[in-house]
């Protein structure tokens, strides 16, 4: 079947995939793929000089996943420890052993930045233009997987943070966090309540004198166990690996519950984490306004700390929190809108990522310049008016690899499917008169994600336009959905 589609190549230095990123989605992508089609030409180009993406640029202190590593790391390569969260230490280790294991780690160009991806109908090729340095290189490739997430790596966002210009403190971004910063003994003002925020109170709260988390508006924070936990007696019963599937499984299942609760009975779910969270506050600190907030669950993503490491240093009185906007920066701290003003000798703003889809790649298709932001999604992996490229589009509401795996599969199922065809090519393609209700691609109300929304594709309830379902909708389509309902393919 294979050599049928690679029939079609005009040149023997004509790649058959090329996968922009190395990071979880492009690493996965890679190993499906060489699985599937061991006789396949592929390479990843990789921007950065390290593989791994996030987990390579975020370096700031703390920094660990946000979601357990049993359903984050990759179904091919299981995580072995007990611990459920990791360090980003312990992530980037993982997945160069990963990548190494399976001879992925071969086919990465480091140091090589995607500028321009042109399609030419006329061949059924991707010209793909990279800078390794001043050197511009030309690649041709016949599909194109875009593993390159869904943020700007280059530039943070920015907050508008009145006359922030005046503090003569050092100002950092966690994107960008300075190897030699030292903030020993030093008054921290940290600015926002996200993830980021709830993972760099507590491991600066370790050497600072004082760390203030200042929020706009609280978020939900649960504590989850994080100390290595035992395995259960039926793991005695199972071989390593069906055991790992079956811990894989129940992970899943049991965060789809919980957001199924939380999405069914938003009032039971608020008053369990408010149960939870009060009996870990020490007795200055009250549960509202600081974490109490006007939205119900999940409708911003809940944030967890393990072994709850987060109001651990609110107990020790080394961190504290503050909720209020933020009237002005003077040039030794804050004064926010309550009046009470906040030292600092640093103030990090935590305050989220810049959207950004595939990498901020230059994309044309037969000559014409390509917006994706104008265009609409298909089954969440493909772009409307887009030939043979897929992008890696994770969950929001769950651990990203699950999403990242469904699209690989999904590619792999896509290939053999014009192999079986002997097709060439296939384009999502919407009839002008076909009018859609464009939706959420982000299911989030994430200030930063309100903010980029006009930077994402645009998705529909409708089927196949739309954006990520759900893990279980989602595989439900890999395995039964129909692939060339909304597609044209080309001979």
């Amino acid at each position: 079947m294979a050599e049928k589609f690679r029939a079609s190549l005009p040149a023997n230095d004509v790649l058959d995939i090329l996968i922009v990123g190395a990071g979880i989605s492009g690493i996965n992508a890679a190993y499906r793929i060489q699985s599937h089609f061991p006789k396949y030409t592929y390479m990843i180009l990789e921007g950065r000089g390290q593989m791994g993406g996030t987990w390579d640029l975020f370096r700031y202190p703390g920094v660990r996943s946000d979601s357990d590593l049993f359903t984050f790391g990759f179904e091919w390569s299981p995580w072995e420890k007990l611990s459920p969260i990791a360090d980003g230490e312990s992530i980037r280790q993982y997945l160069h052993k990963s990548a190494s294991m399976h001879g992925i780690d071969k086919k990465i160009q480091y140091g090589h930045l995607l500028t321009n991806a042109s399609w030419s109908s006329k061949d059924c090729l991707w010209t793909l233009k990279a800078l390794y340095g001043r050197q511009q290189l030309q690649y041709k490739a016949r599909f194109l997987v875009f593993g390159t997430g869904y943020y700007n790596y280059n530039e943070p966002l920015e907050a508008k943070i009145p006359r922030i210009e005046q503090f003569q403190g050092q100002t950092v971004h966690p994107q960008f966090w300075p190897e030699d910063l030292d903030y020993a003994n030093q008054q921290i003002v940290v600015i926002g309540s996200g993830a980021t925020a709830i993972t760099l109170v507590p491991s600066l709260a370790k050497k600072a004198a004082k760390v203030t988390m200042l929020q706009r508006s609280p978020t939900y924070i649960l504590s989850i166990p994080n100390k290595a936990l035992k395995r259960p007696w039926y793991c005695h019963l199972l071989s390593q690996k069906l055991y790992f599937m079956v811990r894989r499984l129940l992970w899943i299942i049991s965060g789809r519950l919980f957001i199924w609760y939380c999405h069914r009975w938003p009032d039971g779910a608020r008053r369990m984490i408010e149960k939870s969270t009060t009996q870990q506050l020490p007795v200055q600190i009250p549960y509202d306004p600081h974490f109490n907030p006007s939205y119900r669950p999940w409708q911003q993503r809940v944030c967890f700390c393990p072994d709850g490491d987060f109001f651990k240093s609110l107990q020790s009185g080394k961190a504290t929190v503050e909720t209020s906007i933020i009237q002005e920066v003077v040039p030794d701290g804050i004064v926010p809108a309550s009046g009470k003003k906040l030292a600092a000798d640093i103030i990090v703003t935590a305050t989220g990522l810049q959207l950004q889809m595939f990498g901020g790649v230059k994309i044309e298709v037969d000559g014409k310049p390509l917006n994706p932001s104008e265009k609409y999604m298909w089954n969440g992996v493909m772009i409307q008016d887009m030939p043979n490229a897929a992008f890696v589009f994770g969950y929001t509401d769950a651990s990203w690899t699950l999403g990242a795996d469904i699209t690989a599969k999904f590619i792999c199922k896509y290939l053999k499917y014009l192999e079986r065809q002997s097709y060439r090519a296939a384009v999502p393609y919407l009839p002008e008169s076909i009018s859609l209700l464009p939706a959420s691609t982000i299911n989030l109300q994430s200030t930063y994600v309100t903010l980029g929304a006009a930077n994402l594709p645009k998705s529909a309830a409708e089927s196949p336009w739309t954006g990520r379902k759900g893990f279980i909708p989602d595989y439900a389509w890999l395995k039964l959905g129909r692939l060339d309902r909304g597609l044209t393919f080309i001979k």
